[in-house]
């Protein structure tokens, strides 16, 4: 456990899962990929989701599927990609529905940092993908850590808003507390599913949440 670079909050609440029988196959696997071949994120930025936004800190959680595969487009947080790197569909259609439903037009970048630093875990389920392979890391073990990562949460902390965009992040968030936190659900920001993806409202009311509970509110430019 000690060469797991990770922010020392998540690596003390994650401890055991460091320990379940997954991890070590699962880090054998992840290692032999970076090996042999091309694989996003960057191998520093695979845990870069969780050392921008510390255990104590979180505020909302994100959750997506796999990190983008191709080309300097991975950066460890869901939906995001690199600065510099033309905005992908479904970050585009989360930025409007940002701007329709609390007016503020998002920055121009990618690169959800921004979110990330004030307290919103940017959650892929699956942490690692090769070059061009979507889904090619899958099944591996990840989302049996990512689920022990939303199990942590939901156990050690209380007040947090999820957005669970499509079924797959309906599914993964389904242990939540609901009557301790809040979880808003709609269909997935993506071309093929955001027509019922707009007007979800889910920023405004993910803010309306976080005041009524004495929790700054986040800025979504």
């Amino acid at each position: 456990m000690k060469d797991i670079k990770i922010e020392k909050g998540w690596k003390s609440e994650l401890k055991d899962e460091f320990e379940k029988p997954y991890w070590k196959p699962l880090t054998e696997y992840v290692r032999t990929e970076y090996l042999n071949g091309n694989v996003f994120p960057p191998p520093k930025k695979i845990f870069r989701a969780f050392d921008l936004c510390p255990f104590s800190k979180v505020k909302v959680v994100i959750v997506g599927q796999d990190p983008y595969h191709n080309e300097n487009q991975a950066n460890g947080l869901s939906f995001a990609v690199s600065t510099g790197q033309t905005i992908p569909p479904s970050l585009k259609n989360i930025f409007k529905e940002i701007q329709s439903d609390t007016g503020i037009v998002p920055i121009a970048s990618g690169d959800l940092s921004r979110w990330a630093s004030q307290g919103v875990l940017m959650l892929n389920s699956v942490l690692t993908v090769a070059a061009h392979q979507p889904a090619s890391h899958r099944g591996q073990g990840w989302e049996a850590f990512t689920d022990g990562v939303i199990q942590k949460l939901n156990e050690g902390r209380k007040n947090i808003v999820y957005m669970l965009w499509g079924n797959y992040a309906k599914q993964k968030g389904a242990v939540v507390d609901k009557k301790n936190n809040l979880v808003l659900s709609s269909a997935h920001p993506s071309p093929f599913s955001a027509q019922a993806f707009f007007g979800n409202k889910h920023f405004s009311s993910c803010n309306t949440y976080l005041i009524s509970h004495g929790i700054d509110p986040i800025d979504w430019k």
